[in-house]
This record gives C-alpha cells, sequence and structure tokens, in this order.
C-alpha cells in the first residue's frame, strides 16, 4: 500500500519547492520519482517516456524525461533551463523549480530559487559535498530560502552505508555553520529505486526520520512563520466608464496583489511615497465586498478620502510605513551577456514601480565558489556582487530578509527592454 494513502485530507497550502545540486545528482530523476510514486503522470505522458527509455536501451524507464523537456538537454543528459512542474497529494498543492547545476547557468539557479520557500540540495553519495554543492546552498541562502533539505542521494550506489551519509552530513554541517545556514534537514534516499522519496522501501532501516515527500507534506508555507507588514503595490487605478450607472460614477478602485501581511476595512493606510493618509473603506475581489484581504490575495482597495494615487504607488498601513529613499545597497545577480557599465542609465522596477537609476559603487564581486569577496570595476553574466544604486524617484524599500516581494527589484536594460539584472536590497 502506498504512503499516500495514509494521509489525511488537509490543505496544508502550496509549496513552491526547488532542486539543486551538481551535474548528474540526479535532480530530474528525483522530481520523476516524485512525480510517478504520487501517480501524478498522465497514461499518455508515461507512455511517452517509457518509449523513449527503451528506444535508449534502458530496462527501467528514464524518469529524469519527466523535468529535462529541452531537446539539447535530453541530448547532452544534462539540465539548462529551469523546468517548472506542478503536483498536489490530499494534503498540499506544489510547484517544483528544477535548477541547472553547471556554474554557467547561474542565472538560472537564482531566478528558481527566488519564489521558493523550501530548497532540496541533492548530493551523490559516491561524491560527497563538492564546489557546487556549496555555491548552490550559498545561492539558497543568499536568496532568501528558509528551508533546507540535504538529500543524499545514490545510496544504492554504496550499499545504503550509513557511515558514507554520517560522513558527508558532518562535512556539509562545518559549511552550513561558516555561512549561517540554521534550518536544514537531512535525509538519504535513491531516487532511481525510490528509497525514502513517498515510501520508506526496505534497505534504509537505519535511518528514523520521515521520508522527504513527509518533509514537504509538513513543510511552513510562505507568509505563516512571522508576522508581516502590510504590503500593496498598486498596478492599476480603476474607473468605469459605464456613465449610465450611477453607482459606478464615483467609483475609483486600486487594484493590486497584497504581497505580505494583511488589510480590514476600516484599517488607517498611508500612500507611499506621497505620504497621503486615508481610511479602507471597502475591500472587493471578483466584484464581492471581503471583510479582509491576506497576502496573495488579488483584490480592488476603496478609501474614505480622494487621494492622487497612481500605479507604482504603495498602500501600507500608517504604522507599518516607511521612509522613500534615492539610494539602495544590494547584491546584484547580473544576467545579462551584455556587462553591466557604470555609464548607462538603467531601470529599476521594484515591485509596480519603475525608476531610472545609475550605478554609484560597486563594493565587491563574490566568488560563489569560494566565498571571498575580490574588488572589481564591472560584472559580467553571472556575476553577483554588492552594489549601490542612484534612483532618479524614490521608492519603499524594505530589506529583502524581511520582505521578498518589497526587498527585490529587477534591472532593466532601457534601450532593449531586456531584464539584465536581479538585485536583493538590504
Amino acid at each position: 500500500m502506498s504512503a499516500l494513502e495514509h494521509l489525511p485530507d488537509i490543505d496544508n497550502g502550496l509549496l513552491r519547492f526547488l532542486t539543486c545540486g551538481s551535474v548528474d545528482d540526479g535532480k530530474s530523476t528525483l522530481i520523476g520519482r516524485l512525480l510517478f510514486d504520487t501517480k501524478t503522470i498522465l497514461a499518455d505522458t508515461l507512455n511517452a517516456i517509457e518509449k523513449t527509455s527503451a528506444k535508449r536501451g534502458m530496462s527501467a524507464v528514464d524518469l529524469s524525461l519527466l523535468t529535462d523537456g529541452l531537446q539539447a538537454e535530453r541530448e547532452q543528459g544534462i539540465t539548462i533551463d529551469v523546468a517548472y512542474r506542478y503536483f498536489s497529494t490530499g494534503r498540499r498543492k506544489y510547484i517544483i523549480a528544477d535548477a541547472p547545476g553547471h556554474e554557467q547557468y547561474t542565472r538560472n539557479m537564482v531566478t528558481a530559487a527566488s519564489t521558493a520557500n523550501l530548497a532540496i540540495i541533492l548530493i551523490d553519495a559516491r561524491k560527497g559535498v563538492l564546489t557546487q554543492t556549496r555555491r548552490h546552498s550559498y545561492l539558497a541562502s543568499l536568496v532568501g530560502i528558509p528551508h533546507l533539505v540535504v538529500a543524499v542521494n545514490k545510496m544504492d550506489l554504496v550499499d545504503y552505508d550509513q557511515a558514507v551519509f554520517e560522513r558527508i552530513k558532518g562535512e556539509y554541517l562545518e559549511f552550513a555553520a561558516k555561512l549561517g545556514i540554521r534550518d536544514v534537514r537531512f535525509i538519504p534516499i535513491s531516487a532511481l529505486e525510490g528509497d525514502m522519496i513517498v515510501d520508506r522501501g526496505e534497505r534504509l532501516s537505519w535511518y528514523d526520520g520521515p521520508t522527504l515527500l513527509d518533509i514537504l507534506e509538513n513543510a511552513p508555507a510562505a507568509h505563516t512563520e512571522q508576522a508581516e507588514d502590510f504590503r500593496f503595490p498598486v498596478q492599476f487605478v480603476c474607473r468605469p466608464q459605464e456613465s449610465a450607472n450611477p453607482e459606478l460614477h464615483d467609483y475609483r478602485g486600486f487594484m493590486g496583489r497584497v504581497e505580505s501581511g494583511e488589510v480590514a476595512v476600516g484599517d488607517a493606510v498611508t500612500v507611499l511615497p506621497s505620504g497621503a493618509s486615508s481610511r479602507v473603506r471597502k475591500i472587493e475581489l471578483g466584484g464581492v465586498a471581503l471583510p479582509r484581504a491576506i497576502h496573495e490575495q488579488s483584490v480592488t482597495l476603496l478609501l474614505e478620502d480622494e487621494i492622487d494615487i497612481s500605479r507604482g504607488d504603495l498602500i501600507v498601513k500608517s504604522a507599518e510605513a516607511r521612509e522613500p529613499v534615492k539610494q539602495i545597497e544590494a547584491t546584484v545577480c547580473w544576467l545579462s551577456e551584455t556587462p553591466l557599465s557604470p555609464a548607462r542609465t538603467y531601470l529599476v522596477r521594484h515591485t509596480t514601480r519603475e525608476v531610472k537609476a545609475k550605478l554609484a559603487k560597486i563594493d565587491y564581486r563574490l566568488d560563489v565558489n569560494t566565498l571571498e569577496k575580490e574588488a572589481t570595476t564591472g560584472l559580467a553574466m553571472n556575476d553577483i556582487a554588492r552594489v549601490t544604486l542612484k534612483l532618479a524617484q524614490p521608492i519603499i524599500a524594505d530589506r529583502y530578509t524581511e520582505n521578498r516581494a518589497t526587498g527585490a527589484f529587477i534591472i532593466i536594460d532601457e534601450s532593449t527592454n531586456n531584464t539584465v539584472g536581479a538585485g536583493m536590497i538590504g
């Protein structure tokens, strides 16, 4: 009987998680195993990968084919692009991001990690902690993923030896202490054979902890672990043009997504950067009035007073307002093949607000393999650096460690409209 059949019908909310690690550690196979053992693969999909596996002369189904969707990935046997997969169990829904292991795809890894609340870092039991393991652990820590799970994979290739697992665990903990990583769990697995993924199997009896699915099922969802300030970036000002309807004649709603916290009818709010204050008169979702709105809900707010508000403004609770700033210090990952030019003006998009910006200085570039800080005057693709940016107009910046939505931004090339960088404030 499958372990899934014992799960109670409880909704633990959505969990976004990331798989990462060194090349050939089995990330794509792990995701394939999760989808296969939770019975979330369609019959025609399973049939297709069975045929492809047979053509390659494999005796078993190659589960990595479920995520390595690009032709180049299948030909080379590596993951290049970020592959997103969705599945659900009786307890929660999941969005999985399969991140590349190669150093040249650091920008893809950062993109995948930016929305994850948990990261599974795979380690090949035969190889132990590698440079890429350290690099991905650092990147996961950098982008604020609060929970790490170190999965020591391919235990079947070391005869399920507990001593191998304990040695790797000790080696990783020594490294994690230097980074200040606090919440990390360890689990021995075999993605190929399915041990400790969904079902426990019979070959890891010395491990008495939870299976990987048990960890995922009980991991805290985003926005649930600490109190958060209310942040509502305005996306659109709604002014219906139906003049024949007297109820809509004076309607002026502010549409957007609650990025964090919550708000209720009657709450005192402040609009930033102007500093104008009012109270929430009404909250609507799809034309239905709500008493309150919570994180990740897209709603329309109506205020008691007529205030000049436009796209890019931020509505916050009056007691939680911050001073607007025109200079920010941030950690930036450069995404573009075109190097950063200190002489150029870029656009910074912070929530729904866009402002022009110039580089004030680069404090250092970080070598993600050694974690050493290096002096530099420019940034190339995949570089990560500490920089200071001067802004033409103010933004309301939270520290990224406090709020991942209002503490993050992207850098846009004005001439091409391409996203060339991603930054974390603080």
